[in-house]
């Protein structure tokens, strides 16, 4: 299957703004379901304002968020399929700078030593683009993720010491969401990275944050600390923004990576409640778009 960038460039520009404008179903039904079981008074009144957040922007094709956060697109590409990987990065980096100017979309985006604003959320490395190849025959699949700065700025990376265990990746994941507080915009998904590279467990961490909800780790033991984690960050009592209640996290994701027999990294990265993405699946029969 050969790849029409044409096609790829409209949809880099629509996924963005989708992106920022629908949230994905089962991030809608998490919020929903914390609201059911939260306990505290305010929590819960903030969870519903949450709710109705999401219902207005969707009714009226607003933004969920004014922040549009750093335009993260992972591509997927499939045994079969034909591109040139220079020409497909640069027109996901057209679509990205049109759907800002064309939308048009607040750019959030600017240099790290001077703070000039290209006014087109993209820059130096930016979108960040990320290319892995996938088992399916004749598809490729663009994924769009706007991360934004309160969730981004929740990240943390540790070298451990292997002699530690698993008690104290434990230790360092709760001591992250407790320091996080409100500034995460809870409740949130926390990823966690585990093992690799101090590189690689970075972004096993985002990966980890950005998954859906209802998904589970690959590795049994990673999907066992899930199910520790998750139980044990929604027992701080953080809440809802960070002002009380049952309801810090929808869930705690781990991915894992081996590594050295000296080391240990562990990360964390953190995805606020509104845990925006959407993708697109290019196939011979066309694009079809969803979450």
């Amino acid at each position: 299957m050969d790849v029409d960038l044409q096609q790829v460039e409209e949809a880099a520009k629509e996924l963005y703004i989708r992106a920022l404008k629908i949230l994905p179903p089962d991030i809608k039904a998490g919020i929903a379901a914390l609201a059911r079981g939260e306990t505290d008074a305010t929590a819960k009144t903030i969870l519903g304002t949450m709710i109705r957040n999401i219902a207005v922007a969707e009714d009226n094709a607003n933004l969920l968020c004014q922040d549009t956060g750093i335009p993260i697109y992972n591509v997927a590409i499939g045994r079969a399929v034909t591109v040139d990987g220079y020409a497909l990065k640069q027109a996901i980096r057209r679509g990205c700078e049109r759907a800002t100017r064309e939308h048009p979309l607040r750019s959030s985006v600017v240099h790290p030593l001077t703070r000039a604003n290209e006014h087109t959320s993209c820059g130096r490395g930016v979108p960040v683009i990320n290319i892995d190849f996938s088992e399916a025959s004749e598809a490729l699949s663009i994924e769009m993720i706007p991360k934004g700065s309160g969730s981004e700025n929740s990240s943390w990376l540790k070298m451990a010491i292997p002699a530690e265990g698993v008690d104290a990746i434990k230790t360092f994941v709760v001591d992250c969401v407790l320091e996080s507080g409100g500034k995460s915009c809870p409740p949130t998904v926390v990823g966690v990275g585990v093992g690799g590279t101090a590189d690689l467990c970075v972004h096993l961490a985002k990966q980890a944050a950005t998954r859906p909800l209802g998904s589970r780790c690959a590795d049994p033991e990673g999907a066992e600390l899930e199910r520790a984690l998750s139980s044990a960050v929604n027992q701080l009592g953080v809440g809802p923004q960070g002002l009380g209640g049952d309801s810090t996290a929808f869930a705690v994701h781990v991915e894992t990576a081996a590594t050295h027999i000296t080391m240990n990294p562990v990360a964390v990265n953190m995805q606020c409640h509104s845990a925006r993405r959407a993708r697109a699946t290019f196939t011979p029969a066309g694009v079809e778009y969803g979450f």
